[in-house]
């Protein structure tokens, strides 16, 4: 059985569809990602898979099944984290909820979690608000978060858009070291192609919610069908293939 398939997927609003007819399959352990412009229905899909469709919004047709504990990374980590709780208590009432640890266990966790995605001197970082940190700190924490309840399959909402690209590499690359040790299933949704190739192997395209392109990562990149597709690839001066370190942005050559 594949870790989601979602069969004829339409997502109604209160204007009308907004989501066409989404096919989707993916398998476990692959990383897939979902690329569109801004209003495509990326993240709508995404909504979907995991239940968090906003008020008004409904699925009106297909299927969703998904097998395994899911997991999700969102595009703003500040307003993803409550700012009168801190980041430890986030990560700690997770653990004796949803894992039934005790509160020192948790505790205990949330510090193993923290140094698994990199934060800076994790004990301290138990007792900082969200607002302390910085946002490459924060998209760490939303990390940790995601991962305290073992997910199978992690679904990622732009989680590098308001990143520097230094800090952006940095949270790709950990993100790609998780999905690897952790035998993850990765969707992650962006609208940039230069950002997906570093950690997906098979990308779909949308546009005005319907899926117009998919295929393996380097096929999508370096040989486009559709014309939307190839206005994606021309709007980065450099898409690096799968697995190559460097991203080049149009606004690195200025």
């Amino acid at each position: 059985m594949s870790a989601i398939e979602v069969a004829g997927l339409s997502i109604d609003g209160p204007h009308g569809r907004l989501v066409h007819g989404i096919d989707l399959r993916v398998e476990a352990g692959e990383a897939i990602g979902v690329v569109g412009e801004s209003g495509s229905g990326k993240s709508l899909t995404l909504k979907a898979i995991i239940g968090l469709l906003p008020r008004g919004v409904r699925i009106a047709a297909g299927t969703v099944t998904t097998s395994g504990r899911l997991g999700m990374v969102f595009q703003d980590p500040l307003s993803a984290l409550d700012p009168l709780t801190t980041v430890g208590n986030h990560v700690i009432e997770i653990c004796r909820h949803v894992r039934g640890m005790s509160r020192s266990a948790a505790r205990a966790r949330a510090v193993e979690l923290f140094t698994e995605v990199g934060l800076p001197d994790p004990v301290a970082r138990l007792r900082s608000y969200p607002h302390q940190l910085s946002g490459g700190q924060r998209q760490r924490v939303v990390l940790a978060i995601a991962l305290a309840a073992e997910p199978e399959i992690l679904l990622c909402d732009e989680p590098t858009t308001a990143l520097d690209v230094t800090v952006q590499a940095q949270v790709l690359a950990l993100i790609e070291t998780l999905r690897r040790d952790r035998g993850l299933t990765v969707v992650f949704v962006s609208h940039d192609l230069a950002v997906v190739s570093q950690v997906c192997s098979s990308v779909v395209v949308m546009e005005a919610g319907r899926v117009v392109e998919r295929g393996s990562t380097a096929q999508v990149v370096t040989a486009p069908e559709h014309p939307y597709t190839r206005s994606l690839v021309d709007a980065v001066l450099e898409v690096p293939r799968p697995g190559e370190p460097a991203l080049t942005h149009p606004g690195d050559a200025r």
